[in-house]
Parts: C-alpha cells; structure tokens; sequence
C-alpha cells in the first residue's frame, strides 16, 4: 500500500476518513486540489478495503475522447467501430471484484455518466458494439478537483450520479494548510533525490531555503513541492553543505522568448518622469516599491521566487520588504 507521509492536523483526519471509508463496500469519492494525493487516497480505500487482493485499476477520465473513453470504461465487440478487429475487454470488466478509480470525473460527458451509474446501481453494462447484458462488481472510486454539488447546479454533472457517488466524501487539504508537513516532505524529497544521484548524503536546508518553502503558497502542492525540491537538489553542487537556493521556476532566465504581448505591455509600462525639479532620491524609492509589488503579486507572495526573479538574495529582498513595510499591505 502506497506511503501517506505526514503529520498535521488536517491530513490526520483526511487519512482516518479514508481509513473508515475503506471498511464499507461503497462507492467513493476524494476531493481536491490538483497534486494533493488523490490517487495515494483512493488506493488507500483500496488496499484496506475487502477487495484488496483483488484488481485495483485506474483511468483519467480528462485523457480521452468521449468515444475512446467509451471504449476504455466499457470495452467493445468486434466491428463496433473502424479497426475494431477483435473483442477488448474495458476496464470495468477487468476490475471485475476489485475497485476502479476515475480521475477526473467531472469531465465525462453526461452519456458516460448515465452508464456508469447504472453500473453502480445495478452491476450490469453492456460493451460497445453490443447489446448483451453483463454483470460485474466493482467499487467506483471517483476524483476530481471540481465543487461537482456546483456541477450538478450549472447542469454539467448529473445529480443522480453524485447521489451515488458522495455516500461519503474524503477531501484532501492543500498543502497551505498542512504548514506542519512542507518541511517534512520536502525532507523525504531530497534525501530520495541524493539516492537517485548516488550521492552518500543531503546536508539539509539553509534557514533561508526553509523559511522560503514555508512562505510559498504551493498552488501545486505536494507534486510542486516534490517537483521543486528534486530539481533544487539536483542542481545543487555543494553536496557537503546545506541546499540555499530552491529553483521554483525551471523557466526562470533572462533570455526567456516573450511573445508580443508581453513585448507591448512593458513598453506601455515604461518610466515617466516628472517634471523639473523633482527628488530623485524619493522618486526612486518609488518606482522601486512599485517594482517590488508588482513582482510579489506576480509571483504570488512568495519572496523566494520574487528574489529569484529581481536577481536578488533571499536575504536582500526581505532587507527591502522590512524597510518599506510590504508585509504588511
């Protein structure tokens, strides 16, 4: 069964609800952000599950056409569509008494929806291409980073289906709210990353490393920070001393192409200056807190990747942060 690392509240209660959930043979459903560990969830519910010597299979829903998905979910009899050859089993069929996970549920259309309920409700499906009727068991785990009650409101998910689904839900935290775990992880991180490099240790994180991994906002979560700290490992050649510098943005240079979008807005964007006399010094200033804004908004608050970007150290960038009081605006 796959690892669940971490020790904050919140993912304490997010793996107990998995943990309970798995007990009751019951469709399911894990909520969440994209890379808070969906999938991680679902095979929990799995492998603690009755079921859990049986097939546990898994399918992104988003990665298809309605047609291919079709096929995929259901399988297909010879001739049912231009190259169909041969009978193929769906993935329904070769779960058969053991669990398939959907990811991204809420992307299938409302026909493939119909068909997955009646296999929830009743058991049964029929191939593409067929109209024999055939019986499976299969517990349905569903995953998506939608509000699907929101879905169901617009019309884009269907109400019945979700009545099925939602016998009870697992919503997964985002890694802002497990502020206990970023270092943690990211510890588990690197010392996988100096084992995949062969090298003998990982020297740990600087203060400033730290306090920018705890600053972040993590909009991708547990997989940016995974992405994150393997690449600042990698890069990091001083394997003897601890890692100061966390590459947030491989696409961080200044020789990056910019289209001409960009090209005009900072040619809209340049200086004016006032007129004669004016105070250099306190012109200055201002333009430098108007930099300094623009590129903490940019960069969503995170003053490790701000500084990065400004060509500055960690330490100069909160020098400047302090001295024009921006925390606190």
């Amino acid at each position: 069964m796959p690892v669940l690392l971490g020790e904050s509240e919140a993912f304490l209660e997010a793996v107990e609800a998995a943990s309970r959930l798995a007990e009751l043979e019951r469709s399911a459903l894990v909520i969440g952000e994209r890379g808070t560990g969906k999938e991680l969830f679902a095979a929990r519910i799995h492998y603690l599950s009755p079921r859990w010597d049986k097939p546990f299979l898994k399918l992104n829903c988003a990665a298809l056409s309605e047609d291919l998905l079709d096929a995929e979910l259901f399988g297909h009899v010879p001739g049912a569509f231009t190259g169909a050859q041969r009978a193929r089993p769906g993935r329904f069929e070769a779960a058969d008494g053991g669990s398939l996970f959907l990811d991204e549920l809420a992307t299938m259309s409302s026909r493939l929806q119909e068909k997955v309920l009646r296999v929830i409700e009743y058991g049964e499906f029929e191939p593409l291409g067929s109209s024999e009727t055939r019986k499976i068991s299969v517990r349905v785990i569903g995953a998506t980073n939608e509000d699907l009650p929101r879905a169901v409101e617009q019309g884009r998910f269907r109400g019945d289906l979700l009545d099925r689904l939602s016998f009870d839900v697992v919503t997964l935290p985002p890694l802002r709210a497990r502020r206990d775990d970023i270092l943690l992880l990211a510890e588990q991180f690197a010392q996988h990353m100096t084992s995949e490099l062969e090298r003998d240790v990982f020297a740990g994180f600087a203060p400033g490393a730290q306090a920018a991994l705890l600053d972040y906002a993590w909009p991708g979560n547990v997989r940016e920070l995974r992405n994150v700290v393997e690449r600042s490992v990698y890069r990091h050649e001083a394997a003897d001393r601890p890692l100061r510098h966390l590459i947030f943005d491989p696409f961080a240079s200044p020789y990056r192409p910019q289209t001409q979008s960009q090209t005009s807005t900072q040619t809209q964007e340049a200086v004016a200056l006032p007129r004669y006399p004016f105070d250099l010094k306190a012109f200055m200033e201002e333009q430098e807190v108007d930099v300094l804004k623009k590129a903490l908004a940019d960069h969503h608050h995170h003053q490790g990747q701000t500084a990065q970007a400004l060509g500055l150290s960690y330490d100069q960038l909160r020098t400047l942060v302090r001295k024009y009081r921006l925390n606190k605006s």
